[in-house]
């Protein structure tokens, strides 16, 4: 199912293709160190105060940690942001590596650096798709494709290789009868997501992969058509967890728990509380952090578009991925082991602990 992937079309592009390989080959390179050897990962214990946790962010965006720091989920931990990330590979490997303390990604790249020896766990579901909150695939309104045959030969914008947008394309062309030769044929181009709706404007790649509130925000310009959906193709679901490393809730069991259980009750209050009032907390958290930030597209926030209670992992979050896997070489035909990859654990909501 390996395909050959454009070069890519702009000088952003081109510069997180080469960002991400050289975290494959940093991530693959420190496994044994993580794995021998427990990494810094705070400026604190437990037992003597707030735990520091390292992330990175989204621009423009409030990610669930933030939110639960902001409700007030966190009086023993300090969140310390170090950037924003480029895709979901790219913050689970800096977490894998040490660079981080947490990372998020598509529940198949998560696999995929497990796979590779990573001594990683999945903590808790941190996205997913809905009716309302879902990844779209959309072309121009001019454009000549209107099936999955006539992508054979055209240009898809993604944010990155080997996650969400690249399982969902291939599952589309799969079910749409498309041989493995005319898959390998459609051409995937790594584009930041800030990017893409202006790419596939201006005609630099035929199809592009939006979700969130640049979706909508691309939508309500006009001129764009939608092709197809991941939630067209699988209905409601958890499509992502985030990921601790083993030697960091070895090291604070405490803050772990308190970590997750802040997220799912951060999923829960997104939930629960009014529209209108979860994108006046967005605004006030964008505005207040002081990253030079536009608070202009949360008026199109929808949903927290989570199925599961507080982000809880089912195995059906990996086994959904499970013919992609197998079929792009990440796991072998029936080796997949979902019980190895996850714990809900440290999550109160699911363990009963919590509301």
């Amino acid at each position: 199912m390996r395909r050959p992937r454009s070069t890519a079309t702009t000088l952003a592009a081109a510069t997180v293709l080469v960002t991400a390989t050289a975290l494959v080959t940093a991530t693959i390179a420190a496994v044994a160190t993580v794995a021998g050897c427990a990494l810094p990962t705070s400026q604190a214990s437990d037992k003597t105060g707030p735990v520091t946790i390292r992330y990175q962010g989204s621009a423009n965006t409030v990610s669930l940690p933030e939110l639960a720091q902001d409700l007030g989920y966190y009086p023993s931990i300090r969140l310390k942001w170090v950037g924003n990330t480029i895709s979901g590979p790219q913050d689970i490997q800096s977490a894998a590596t040490g660079q981080t303390d947490v990372g998020g990604a598509f529940a198949g790249a998560v696999v995929k650096l497990i796979q590779a020896g990573a001594p990683v766990q999945a903590v808790v579901n941190y996205y997913g798709e809905d009716a309302k909150s879902y990844i779209g695939f959309f072309v121009r309104d001019s454009s000549p494709i209107h099936s999955a045959r006539d992508l054979i030969g055209k240009k898809v914008a993604v944010n990155a290789l080997g996650a969400h947008s690249e399982a969902v394309i291939d599952t589309y062309l799969q079910k749409n009868s498309l041989t493995p030769a005319e898959i390998r044929q459609v051409q995937l181009v790594v584009l930041p997501p800030n990017d893409t709706e202006q790419a596939l404007r201006r005609g630099q790649v035929d199809v592009a992969s939006l979700g969130g509130v640049l979706q909508d925000h691309a939508v309500a310009a006009g001129g764009l058509r939608s092709l197809f959906s991941d939630y067209q193709l699988f209905g409601a679901f958890d499509g992502g967890q985030y990921v601790l490393r083993k030697d960091f809730i070895a090291a604070h069991p405490a803050a772990a728990r308190k970590f997750v259980t802040g997220v799912a009750k951060a999923i829960e209050w997104e939930r629960s509380t009014p529209r209108e009032q979860v994108i006046a907390r967005f605004a006030d958290i964008i505005t207040r952090r002081g990253r030079n930030e536009s608070t202009d597209n949360l008026k199109y926030w929808k949903s927290v578009a989570i199925p599961s209670h507080g982000g809880q992992i089912t195995d059906a979050d990996f086994t959904r991925r499970q013919p992609w896997l197998e079929a792009t070489g990440v796991v072998g035909k029936g080796q997949l082991k979902p019980t190895t990859l996850y714990s809900n654990e440290l999550n109160a909501l699911a363990t009963g602990g919590g509301s």
